[in-house]
């Protein structure tokens, strides 16, 4: 009985948390906290602060180890994971299908040449974040990112990118 609650628990947090994992956490404090009694209010402020320090989104952070903590194995956990994850995946599947059926048509190809100086230019403020008076870079800060960028656009692998730029800014700012 505890698997069928923990799975449409999470399974409700996925399919109502829209915004991202911040905007989950009080869907995720309703069901575990207050709804089930799972988790005491302290134990969930740990796992806020668990699901942060952790690579991954919160939200799928915050189910695996509520999972695993309810059923007290591994099995609870990936439920639960399993749970969070199905709207999200349903939706995409759904929406990747009725693409691929139309995208050929002429309202579709349009709409999606349109959105491409949207996008680039969201990703674009991302970036410009980095630059505002608050944040500082200094000279070997703007070093590395042009290096960086020379070597992204010579087709460098992303990944040895972040590494070696890690491995610059231990050496030059952690010694």
């Amino acid at each position: 009985m505890i698997y069928l609650q923990l799975f449409l628990s999470f399974f409700q947090i996925g399919l109502f948390s829209f915004g991202g994992g911040y905007a989950a956490m009080p869907l995720i404090q309703g069901q575990v906290v207050q709804g089930h009694g799972w988790l005491s209010m302290s134990e969930f402020t740990d796992l806020i602060t668990i699901s942060q320090m952790t690579p991954g989104p919160i939200s799928i952070n915050s189910a695996t180890y509520i999972g695993y903590v309810v059923t007290g194995n591994i099995w609870g956990a990936i439920l639960a994971t399993f749970a969070v994850c199905l709207p999200s995946i349903t939706l995409m599947i759904v929406i990747t299908r009725f693409y691929l059926a139309l995208q050929d048509n002429l309202y579709i190809k349009s709409a999606m040449f349109g959105m491409r100086p949207m996008i680039l230019a969201m990703i674009g403020l991302a970036g410009a974040v980095l630059f505002t008076p608050d944040t500082f870079m200094d000279a070997a800060s703007w070093a590395i990112f042009g290096v960086v960028f020379v070597a992204t656009l010579r087709k460098v692998d992303p990944i040895w990118l972040i590494v070696l730029s890690g491995a610059a800014g231990y050496l030059i700012y952690g010694l």
